[in-house]
């Protein structure tokens, strides 16, 4: 069912990040892109768009593709390209750089949304499944008030009351985690153990509303 909404809730120094199309060429679910190129990010500055090619039919990009909103009525699926990149089921899309080593920092506003999703998740992972539902995929998670991380389809409630507005994504590949961070302190108000065996790329779903991303930022100094 397309767009379904899910029942439940869910100083090494930096290597590099790179186009993700290069590492879906690599992971066998996608035909070469026109143009391939390694990025080299500086420091632990992850920098990075939504990937078109990947985003599910509800979803339209906006802002030169730094934002997502989600459409009630979507573009019919037979409507779009059927690469092998984009998702199927759910309304998910994913950023077009991905990480092999080191701490990137990034945040997202959120705007008039109940529901969404924003984590890592391996750049491979299967089109048919959507973050948080798979063991290759971390996220926090957001659902009428709540929030929650998840991965593997196992939840945890996270106790913190409200919905900012923006708040920040800590990224530590070496150290297996992914941290999301209160922006008024700035601190880590919750953390998931990962297992990153392959590079991973910033992820989002989204069921109502707006997220609006922004990355090359400096990781925070109390972090």
């Amino acid at each position: 069912m397309a767009a379904s909404r899910s029942v439940v809730f869910g100083g090494v120094p930096a290597l590099r990040a790179v186009s993700a199309a290069v590492w879906r060429r690599a992971c066998g679910i996608g035909a070469p892109a026109a143009r391939l190129y390694v990025t080299q990010t500086p420091g632990n500055r992850i920098q990075f768009k939504l990937d078109e090619k990947t985003a599910h039919s509800s979803l339209d990009l906006f802002k030169k593709e730094t934002g997502v909103i989600y459409r009630v009525i979507g573009v019919d699926p037979t409507k779009v390209p059927q690469n092998p990149e984009r998702f199927r089921d759910w309304a998910v899309v994913l950023g077009d750089s991905a990480v092999t080593g080191g701490r990137h920092y990034w945040e997202v506003t959120v705007r008039k949304s109940q529901e969404f999703r924003i984590g890592v998740a391996d750049c491979g992972m299967p089109r048919e499944d959507c973050i948080g539902s798979s063991s290759c995929s971390w996220v926090f998670g957001f659902m009428h008030g709540d929030w929650y991380s998840m991965t593997g389809n196992e939840v945890v409630p996270i106790s913190w009351v409200g919905k900012p507005e923006r708040v920040g994504l800590l990224l530590d590949y070496e150290g297996q985690k992914l941290g999301l961070v209160d922006l008024d302190k700035p601190a880590i108000v919750h953390s998931i153990a990962a297992e990153f065996k392959s590079p991973a790329c910033p992820a989002f779903a989204l069921w109502d509303g707006e997220l609006v991303t922004h990355s090359g930022l400096e990781v925070p100094e109390k972090l």
